[in-house]
């Protein structure tokens, strides 16, 4: 991880960033059960799992989310501040074994009235399989200073 200072002004629509690889382990099903609270069987009952259409433990959306944003935070940038998230869908099951990748790109920007000095841009998370599926897609948005 490393400081890059970016502003507003830097952010150009349609550049794009990919990340490295991550393999999703039974660990992160449990580990995201206990912080979660979210025991549902299609997550962690194998058994029960079988009698479904995938046929196996399917991973919990919310940690689809949380890994694949995670996999994007390698730059910390000191002028930007995230505003939120907008769009998110579940598009395709992940199971364990398989291996995420999240792609971010600039998808709109805009100069913030309601904060003078402020602009908001929108990046589009795609976090996507080994398989080339897409897993997940959401649009964080980000309140970046502008240049003084």
């Amino acid at each position: 991880m490393f400081e890059q200072t970016r502003y507003y002004e830097d952010y150009q629509i349609g550049e794009t960033r990919d990340t490295m690889g991550r393999t999703i382990t039974e660990t992160d099903f449990v580990v995201h059960a206990g912080h979660s609270g979210d025991f549902f069987p299609h997550h962690l009952d194998a058994e029960f799992c079988k009698t479904l259409p995938f046929g196996q433990r399917i991973a919990h959306g919310t940690m689809v989310f949380t890994i694949g944003v995670g996999l994007t935070a390698t730059v910390i940038n000191p002028v930007a501040f995230s505003y939120g998230y907008d769009r998110m869908r579940f598009v395709k099951p992940v199971f364990i074994g398989d291996t995420l990748r999240s792609r971010v790109e600039i998808i709109a920007k805009e100069l913030m009235e309601k904060r003078p000095g402020f602009g908001r841009v929108t990046e589009r998370l795609t976090v996507t399989k080994h398989t080339g599926e897409v897993a997940l897609v959401a649009d964080h948005i980000y309140m970046v200073e502008c240049r003084k």
